[in-house]
Formats: C-alpha cells, sequence, structure tokens
C-alpha cells in the first residue's frame, strides 16, 4: 500500500489541473487509512483485530499533518473506548472517519477560523455509535449528503452500507454525523480486575 500511496504523491506532483491534483490526494489518504490498519495490525501481535482507538489518534495525526493545519487552529478530541476491532470493521470504520474529519477540515473552517473536531466511539447493547462532528460552519442546508456528487459522502454512504449500519446527520450546532452498526467481531476491553 506504502507503493501506491507514493505512486499516487508522484502522480499529484506532475498533475497541472487543481481538480486531478486533489482527487489524487483524496486517493493517497484513503489508502493512507488502510495501510495504517495493517501496520497497527502487524505490531499489535494479531493479525485479527486491532486497537482502534489507537489507530483512530494516529489517523487523526496524519489528517493533520496532511492538510498543513497550524497548530492550535483545529482540535480534534478522540473519544474512543478500549474497543477491539476486526479487520473487517476497522477499514470501512478508518475510511468513514477519513473522509468525514477530512470534511471538516477542509470545508468547516474557512478563512482561518478556529474550532474543534470530535471522534466518539461507544458501545452499548452490542451496537456501536460512531460520532464525528465539527463546530464549523456547518453542513449546506441545501444538500442532501446522500445524494451528492461529492466523491467522499459517497463513500461514507456506501461504507455505512457496507456495515449493515445506519447513518443521520444532525445540523444543530456545526456538522455531527452519527453512525451506528453492530459488530460482532468487536469486543471491548474491560478496565480493572473485572
Amino acid at each position: 500500500m506504502q507503493v501506491v500511496s507514493s505512486l499516487l504523491s508522484l502522480q499529484a506532483a506532475q498533475a497541472t489541473e487543481p481538480e486531478t491534483i486533489e482527487i489524487l490526494d483524496e486517493s493517497q489518504r484513503q489508502i493512507r487509512s488502510m495501510a495504517l490498519i495493517h501496520e497497527k495490525l502487524y505490531r499489535s501481535g494479531s493479525l485479527a483485530e486491532i486497537d482502534f482507538g489507537d489507530y483512530v489518534k494516529s489517523l487523526v495525526d496524519d489528517l493533520l499533518r496532511m492538510y498543513n493545519v497550524p497548530g492550535r487552529a483545529i482540535t480534534i478530541a478522540v473519544d474512543i473506548e478500549n474497543v477491539q476491532l476486526g479487520v473487517d470493521t476497522a477499514i470501512p470504520c478508518g475510511l468513514v472517519i477519513n473522509e468525514l474529519v477530512s470534511n471538516s477540515l477542509k470545508y468547516a473552517f474557512p478563512d482561518g477560523r478556529t474550532g474543534d473536531v470530535t471522534v466518539a466511539l461507544q458501545r452499548a447493547n452490542g451496537v456501536h455509535t460512531l460520532t464525528v462532528a465539527d463546530d464549523g460552519v456547518g453542513f449546506p442546508a441545501d444538500l442532501d449528503f446522500r445524494a451528492t456528487d461529492s466523491l467522499g459522502m459517497q463513500l461514507v454512504t456506501a461504507l455505512v452500507n457496507q456495515l449493515e449500519g445506519t447513518i443521520t446527520l444532525d445540523r444543530t450546532k456545526g456538522t455531527t454525523f452519527i453512525i451506528t452498526f453492530k459488530s460482532e467481531g468487536a469486543r471491548v476491553e474491560k478496565s480493572g480486575g473485572e
């Protein structure tokens, strides 16, 4: 995957049209997201599941670097239970987070605005709730995220379907996407002597 990412980077450096460069950059971020999951799997000693909180923290750090976000201009809080996800769940979840956080970094804080992004994952009664929220300018009111020309939002919708989950959008304060799904391959690590 690193080779594919490097090839995309070389192609982006050769491209002259901004739209082409953006498409290649987006593809490179998606590849990096998947490569990071595999890297975490290899380091975990288990090729079946990863510590999803650790993975998301690394992914968020990578996104902040890739988008060259100035220090403290946008903060990203990660609130994820100590959940071990199987690779078949971790990859689509990671790609969803990659797309939604990227959208926040690109569009939620125009003209040098500062703000906060939150990525959270909780589990209750066998159902995971993944929330990606920002306190930026908000998702356009006249845009249906399920029926947009945006490849990124089409990908998010397809990945949520792959997880057999649901996705809702709350525009009350900024933009909040809430994804719920069941994951039979996930387990929550209990802390303490339980």
